[in-house]
């Protein structure tokens, strides 16, 4: 009767979160945009367009200048050199402002001449007068001999520089040319006339390119093709490019699809597009817009075929499952094909909305609707998914909000993205029971997967720090996928050594792999974590949450091991962090700001009115969570506010991400923000609850492989509830300026996608499972019980 209640309780939060999502978006003003923008040009003339006259919002005032010669041929380049253009000519990308290197250029950088003497495939030769050098890729040399690195690098800096140093050609790392600075080092030739980083050379597709700087304070990159002598006209941030066969344009984050008719330029603006309260704006006379409100119910054309597709699939899933496991019960099997219908069509989403085609925010709503209630009624839903949904709802409600009234379409694309990742990540979880009733594999076959997880966890890690930045490779983020192979290794291997049963294996054989599996692939996964933390994300906030984890699985073994002294330890490194925090608080931000270590994030933090410009997140947000109070800005806990403008919260840079708690805190206030907190304990509490519980059903076990089972799926809710923890504690804490500015999101409220898809949608799947061990009586054995 009490679990029933809680039930309808959950179920009337739910449905309270889903009407406020309603109204916000019925609320939410109208806007309008420019479908199209004609420009009208006579041959021989040209005209210079910005934010205001392209509907770009990232634009620099003056940003494109166009022109048509005698021909009536059109031509495009930087108006200043402030911002670069990006142009796409089928299926090649090209960018203002470069140029393919050939023997016998020259350019000049200040005072500075060089000269091209070879240019081959991976390899450069060019000279300054007073040194030769050469450059591959990944390697340069001043007269055949390889640069030190740079004072003050870092260490990541440091290591890739050795492994392109020893590491035969085909495995190095690129590492781009930098013409600038006083020092030549790494990979940077120096000039006293020019900033570090003037001009950069590189290779695409082994091809080598050069490439000029933009900025305020740029130096003209001068480009000579011929070797006649330098014109100052030839500024190679200035080149224009020939608009003949150029399908899109890129100016700051507004792409535009392009279109020449004789003398007319058609733009399609998309991507980040400004938003207008009315079809009206003053435009020059040869600009004309063509005007197309906002709709939240755009149905793209390729989204009926795909449409038609889910549909079929889950019927044909539902017919099949219906056939086989659960004759006796077709509405399961109804709801199984739901399930692949959903995922399919969150699918659809991600893909849509990558290729700019995503549908209107309202079909994105309903298919999330449809993804929430599915998962929350779902048979044996446990506390921990239902918890889950329920901050799910939270955080697309507060995505939606800001969004809903933002001034340009950008800000909806976090809530699309993020619905989109929850309608496929839940109908994923939905199809878990299409395993119902499958039998365990064997240990060895455990090990193989996990085994190939790691690899790919590796692999994902290596090609984000090849090619990718501290934002993640291809859209993803690799270190959410390893944070969960991490996990999953680390259970496993506790969970064999918490058993008796894994003796007799090792006297059997197999054992070099078996201690390999136990001690060294979680150790080498979680070196790897951090040394990609270090080199790559040049953001040690990870190290904090790898050590929350730590610390968690230790208390979690000294508690099922029942070893107190492993527990002290722990308790008495939280209590020493507490105790550093409280002395570093009070320490003086002039001498902090010099430290090596992270100097200028400490000096921010302590102090940052006197860092107005660096301290803008913090300075901001703790003005956003001053105006909340404890009612909200609205003095009605947001209610007056939905649907509407947040121009205020919108100025906190990484608002949907790193400080979506600052605009909770001012949309709705301190008391919706307490109810939030509680909420998470109650989701961190079910996972403990749910660990709990697989542990006392894998200690009751006949069978030695449901016994690993139980303490396997404990140790990984026991890890993945640290993960999150460590998220919501640094995530409040930075808002809150308990901490320095660490870059985390918090989980289910920030905007999502590879955070939910590859740890926290998994978590939920083990959480939502953990107490459906069933036993096998016939497979009887002693291997789980004490000698």
């Amino acid at each position: 009767m009490r679990a029933h209640g809680l039930r309808t309780l959950a179920a009337a939060a739910l449905a309270l979160l889903c009407t406020l999502q309603a109204v916000a978006l019925l609320r939410t003003p109208p806007a309008w945009l420019p479908a199209s923008i004609e420009v009208a040009l006579a041959p021989d003339a040209a005209t210079v367009l910005g934010r205001a006259e392209l509907a770009a919002p990232q634009a620099a005032a003056a940003h494109l200048r166009l022109r048509r010669d005698a021909q009536g041929a059109w031509f495009a380049a930087s108006a200043g050199g402030m911002q670069g253009l990006r142009f796409e000519r089928g299926t090649l990308r090209l960018r203002s402002g470069t140029r393919v290197v050939q023997a016998g250029q020259e350019f000049q950088l200040g005072a500075t001449h060089y000269r091209i003497d070879a240019a081959e495939r991976h390899m450069v030769a060019f000279s300054d007068g007073l040194h030769a050098w050469s450059y591959d890729g990944a390697r340069l040399r001043r007269d055949g001999a390889l640069l030190a690195a740079c004072p003050g690098a870092g260490p990541g800096a440091r290591l890739l520089g050795l492994w392109n140093r020893w590491a035969p050609t085909p495995l190095t790392i690129q590492r781009p040319l930098r013409f600038g600075g006083n020092l030549s080092c790494g990979t940077g030739v120096g000039n006293a006339d020019a900033p570090a980083g003037s001009a950069q050379l590189v290779f695409e597709d082994g091809v080598p390119v050069l490439a000029a700087a933009t900025g305020v304070e740029r130096v003209p990159l001068l480009v000579d093709e011929h070797g006649l002598g330098l014109d100052p006209a030839a500024d190679l941030a200035l080149a224009e490019q020939p608009l003949a066969g150029v399908t899109a344009l890129t100016v700051g984050r507004t792409r535009m699809l392009l279109q020449v008719e004789q003398g007319l330029l058609r733009l399609q603006p998309g991507g980040r597009v400004a938003l207008f309260p009315e079809a009206r704006t003053e435009l020059p006379p040869n600009l004309r817009w063509h005007w197309e409100r906002r709709d939240a119910w755009a149905w793209p054309q390729a989204a009926s075929p795909w449409a038609a597709f889910c549909g079929i699939a889950g019927l044909v899933a539902a017919l099949f499952v219906a056939r086989t496991g659960h004759r006796k019960n077709p509405f399961e099997a109804a709801r199984l094909g739901a399930a692949v219908a959903l995922a399919l069509a969150g699918l659809g989403l991600l893909l849509a909305q990558r290729a700019g085609s995503a549908p209107g925010v309202a079909v994105s709503l309903l298919l999330t609707w449809a993804a929430l209630w599915h998962a929350f009624g779902a048979r044996g839903a446990g506390a921990v998914l239902r918890i889950g949904v329920l901050l799910l709802a939270s955080g697309l409600l507060l995505q939606l909000e800001l969004g809903s009234g933002a001034p340009d379409t950008s800000w909806l694309r976090h809530f699309q993205k993020t619905a989109a990742a929850a309608t496929l990540g839940l109908g994923l979880l939905g199809c878990v029971g299409l395993f119902a009733g499958a039998s365990l594999p064997r240990q060895a076959g455990v090990e193989s997967l996990l085994l190939l997880l790691a690899g790919a966890a590796l692999a994902a890690l290596l090609l984000q720090v090849g090619w990718g930045n501290e934002t993640g490779v291809f859209d993803l983020q690799p270190v959410e996928f390893a944070k969960l192979a991490l996990t999953v290794l680390t259970a496993h291997c506790v969970a064999l050594g918490l058993g008796t049963g894994t003796i007799d294996a090792q006297r059997k054989g197999g054992a070099i792999l078996l201690r390999w599996l136990r001690l060294a692939a979680p150790a080498l996964l979680f070196v790897l974590l951090l040394a990609v933390a270090l080199v790559q994300v040049d953001d040690y906030s990870p190290l904090i949450l790898l050590l929350v984890w730590g610390a968690a699985m230790l208390l979690a073994w000294s508690c099922a091991a029942r070893q107190p002294g492993p527990a002290l330890a722990v308790a008495a490194l939280a209590g020493a962090c507490l105790v550093g925090l409280v002395v570093l608080r009070g320490a003086a931000p002039g001498e902090v700001a010099q430290w090596s270590f992270y100097g200028e994030r400490f000096g921010v933090w302590l102090d940052p009115q006197a860092h107005p410009h660096t301290g803008q997140q913090l300075l901001l947000g703790a003005q956003a969570i001053a105006d909340g109070g404890w009612l909200g800005a609205d003095g009605r806990f947001g209610l007056a506010a939905l649907g509407q403008g947040a121009l205020e919260a919108l100025a906190i840079p990484a608002v949907q991400d790193d400080f979506a708690p600052s605009f909770l805190l001012q949309r709705h206030g301190l008391a919706a923000a307490l109810a939030l907190w509680a909420l998470q304990a109650l989701f961190l509490c079910a996972l403990l609850g749910a660990a709990w519980q697989a542990w006392r059903l894998g200690a009751t076990a006949r069978d030695y492989r449901q016994a690993w089972l139980g303490r396997f799926r404990c140790f990984v809710l026991c890890g993945g509830a640290a993960f999150v923890f460590g998220h919501f504690l640094l995530s409040w804490g930075t808002n809150l300026a308990f901490f320095p500015i660490m870059g985390q999101p918090m989980s289910f409220l920030s905007a999502g996608g590879s955070h939910l898809l590859f740890f926290i949608f998994p978590l939920l799947a083990l959480g939502s499972t953990a107490h459906t061990i069933e036993e096998n009586p016939p497979c009887r054995s002693t291997s789980n019980t004490k000698p």
